[in-house]
C-alpha cells in the first residue's frame, strides 16, 4: 500500500502536470470506485473544471476544483492497495484495470488504474468540509512531518499503551501516513525491537525513534518513494527507496550495519522485518 512518500510524490507530480489543464469531463469505468456520491453525481461535477491545488492528508489526495470563477468543491482520492495515478495522452494504450479516467485538455487524461480495486474517489460539493464526506480524515493524527508530531506528543500518546511499538506507528490515529515499511524502517534506525511494548519506551528511545522517523521519510521522499509491487508515480516511473531500504523486504538478508542475518516475523497480521542484533 502507498504510504506517505508515495502519495506525497505522486501529489507532487499531480501538482505539476494537472495546473492549466481544464478537466473537461470524467468516465467511469468501475462504478465502486466512486465512494460519494452518486456515480451520476459524480460525473456531472467533472465537468468543465480547473484542479488548481492537490493537497496530502495521510494517505489521502485532496485536489481542489474552480471553475472559472467559483469554487467547485473538492476531489478526493484513495489508493488503498494498488491504485496509481498516471497522467497520460488520451491515445495511450488503456490499462487493463482502468477503473476512472478524467480527460484534460490538450488530449491529456488522467487515468485511476487499480488492480485489486479498493481504491477510492469521492466528490465533495462546494461548502461542504471534505472530513465530512471523506470520513477517514476525521481519524487521522498529526502528519509526522509537521511540528505537531514531537517527541512531547508521542510520550503522550504511548505512555499507557500495552501493545507493540510496531502496532501503534501502523494506527492512523497516532501518525498520519505511515505504514509497514516506514514503521520496520523507522524502528530499526531508532535501534528499537518492533515487539517492544509502547509502556516500556524510555524518553531517550522515544527522542530516536521521533528522529528516525523523520529521517527514513524525507530520505524516501528524495528517492521517490518505495516500489515493491504496484506503486508508481505519475508518470509510470518506479520509486528508488527499496534499494537502500535498512531491513524491509529483505528477511534473510544481512544486515548493512552489521552484517546477522534479518528477521521476518508476522505481528498484528502484517510481515515485520528487523535485526536481532542492532534493535533491543
Amino acid at each position: 500500500m502507498p504510504e506517505l512518500p508515495e502519495v506525497e510524490t505522486v501529489r507532487r507530480g499531480l501538482e505539476q502536470k494537472t495546473q492549466g489543464h481544464l478537466l473537461l469531463n470524467a468516465e467511469v469505468l468501475y462504478p465502486r470506485t466512486i465512494a460519494q456520491p452518486s456515480l451520476a453525481a459524480f460525473q456531472a461535477a467533472m465537468q468543465n473544471l480547473y484542479i488548481t491545488d492537490w493537497q496530502r492528508r495521510g494517505k489521502y489526495l485532496l485536489g481542489q476544483l474552480t471553475t472559472q470563477a467559483h469554487p467547485a468543491g473538492w476531489l478526493g482520492v484513495h489508493l488503498r492497495m494498488t491504485g496509481q495515478l498516471l497522467w497520460l495522452h488520451r491515445d495511450d494504450v488503456l490499462q487493463k484495470h482502468t477503473r476512472v479516467r478524467l480527460f484534460f485538455s490538450d488530449h491529456q487524461e488522467l487515468r485511476f488504474v487499480d488492480q485489486r480495486t479498493f481504491g477510492q474517489m469521492w466528490w465533495v460539493a462546494p461548502g461542504v468540509a471534505p472530513e465530512t464526506v471523506i470520513t477517514g480524515l476525521q481519524r487521522l493524527g498529526p502528519e509526522p512531518l509537521s511540528t505537531d508530531f514531537s517527541v512531547l506528543y508521542l510520550k503522550q500518546k504511548l505512555d499507557s499503551r500495552r501493545r507493540s511499538i510496531k502496532a501503534a506507528l501502523l494506527d492512523q490515529s497516532i501518525v498520519a501516513g505511515l505504514g509497514n515499511i516506514y514503521a520496520d524502517e523507522s524502528l530499526f534506525v531508532s535501534g528499537i525491537l518492533p515487539t517492544t511494548p509502547c509502556f516500556e519506551l524510555t524518553e531517550p528511545q522515544l527522542e530516536r525513534l521521533h528522529g528516525a522517523v523523520v529521517q527514513v521519510l524525507s530520505a524516501s521522499l528524495e528517492q521517490g518513494g518505495t516500489t515493491f509491487s504496484d506503486f508508481r508515480d505519475v508518470l509510470g516511473v518506479n520509486g528508488n527507496y527499496g534499494g537502500v531500504a535498512w531491513v524491509y523486504g529483505r528477511a534473510g538478508q544481512p544486515c548493512r550495519v552489521c552484517g546477522a542475518q534479518l528477521n521476518r516475523i508476522k505481528l498484528t497480521g502484517r510481515s515485520t522485518h528487523f535485526c536481532q542484533q542492532c534493535q533491543v
